[in-house]
């Protein structure tokens, strides 16, 4: 594993926290999507899915762009990825997803508007859900989601015929998950995402965080075990898998 692919995955996944959670925080904690909660889900659903989509092309040949603890699980279930390198990634990721959630809090913070009450993008149950979901079904839902997301990714990367496609295909997936999972918990599928702004935001966010840490991990493990069911003689894999070492400069 080089420092070149840890380095991307803690930079991407930063990225990834600071514009999405950032876009969750300006249209639900300013409110400047206006009053319409439909209009701050659809915002906040395109950006965590832009950013995924430029993300994977900007890193994607360096590290695979998994950016999300979830992703490299099913990676590793998956066998296309060694628990060495996936250790690597998970603390990448976790480290990226701690030091997005500080920049925006920077950034906000710095705002005569800002309350603590905003979230900074932290997912939740029960009073933190649009429709009042409990702790079970915020799990379920990140289960179902998250196992959708991933088998995603592992499909449309297991040939190197499709790298050119997969960034669009990954970003429209993660897009369409937060479309569903927005109301009804926040939408985690990713770990690292929801780590860094719940230790920022602190109470009922960090005493909930249980869920966004297990519900995607499992989702992901999940969604490993259907790919290797429908694509069972190991085609070949696309160039989004982390590189060997020996071909590092």
């Amino acid at each position: 594993m080089s420092s070149r692919a840890l380095f991307a995955e803690g930079l991407g996944t930063a990225l990834l926290v600071f514009f999405g959670a950032g876009a969750a925080t300006l249209s639900f904690g300013f409110r400047l999507t206006g009053t319409s909660p439909s209009a701050g889900v659809v915002a906040t659903a395109l950006v965590f899915g832009l950013v995924l989509l430029v993300l994977v092309y900007a890193i994607g040949p360096v590290s695979g762009c998994h950016v999300n603890p979830a992703v490299t699980i099913g990676f590793l279930a998956a066998r296309r990825i060694g628990l060495r390198d996936a250790l690597g990634y998970w603390v990448a990721q976790l480290v990226g997803g701690i030091v997005g959630a500080a920049g925006l809090y920077g950034v906000v913070h710095a705002s005569s508007a800002y309350r603590p009450s905003m979230g900074l993008g932290a997912d939740g149950y029960g009073k933190a859900s649009m429709i009042g979901a409990n702790a079970a079904g915020a799990f379920v839902a990140e289960v179902v989601l998250t196992f959708v997301f991933v088998l995603v990714i592992l499909a449309v990367t297991r040939r190197a015929s499709n790298a050119t496609v997969a960034g669009l295909v990954i970003g429209l997936a993660l897009a369409l998950v937060h479309l569903v999972g927005i109301p009804i918990d926040g939408t985690s599928v990713n770990p690292a995402r929801s780590l860094g702004p719940a230790l920022f935001v602190g109470g009922s966010a960090l005493s909930q965080l249980w869920v966004f840490l297990v519900a995607p991990l499992v989702g992901g493990g999940l969604s490993a075990l259907v790919y290797q069911f429908l694509y069972p003689k190991g085609e070949e894999e696309a160039s989004v898998a982390p590189a060997p070492e020996e071909q590092a400069p």
